[in-house]
């Protein structure tokens, strides 16, 4: 009788192992990952972006306008186009998300910069990784990729935020 209860003791506890199994393993094929996910949204937001180079650049350009932008329409609109409200202002854009230290920066992360050299925040840019921003800054320039480390950009560095 001992040897029958043992087999379907034993029995039993396979077939909890393997349902257990079958459902984690299921359950990780169908979550995305949160990391997989900011990235394609980076890349999006990234690709968005691009659509707009050359696009002319306007100070205090109207808010959904795609005639003209200044830094902080185009962050407003680029990433509205994927579900994240951003404030107008790159000043108040410098308060949304996290936090994030110019040595972890990732793709789709905010960088703000005070070129004015005044102490406040002036200008916002999108990190595209391989040390290159997405932004508009001048008449004459438009929306472009400049390169980050040694820039203006970079001399002036406030802080950078994530906000995917």
């Amino acid at each position: 009788m001992k040897t029958h209860l043992k087999k379907k003791i034993g029995k039993t506890m396979l077939a909890l192992a393997l349902a257990l199994s079958v459902g984690v393993g299921s359950e990780a094929a169908f979550t995305p990952h949160k990391a997989e996910a900011a990235v394609s949204k980076a890349s999006q937001i990234i690709a968005t972006g691009k659509k707009y180079l050359g696009v002319r650049y306007q100070f205090g350009a109207p808010t959904g306008s795609t005639r003209s932008f200044d830094c902080s329409s185009f962050t407003q609109y680029v990433y509205k186009k994927h579900g994240i409200k951003l404030p107008r202002s790159s000043r108040d854009q410098a308060k949304s998300g996290r936090y994030v230290s110019r040595s972890n920066l990732k793709p789709g992360d905010l960088i703000f910069s005070d070129t004015n050299r005044d102490g406040r925040i002036n200008h916002v840019s999108i990190y595209i990784g391989n040390n290159k921003l997405l932004h508009t800054y001048r008449v004459g320039v438009g929306v472009t990729i400049s390169k980050f480390s040694g820039s203006i950009w970079s001399k002036t560095y406030k802080t950078a935020r994530r906000v995917i």
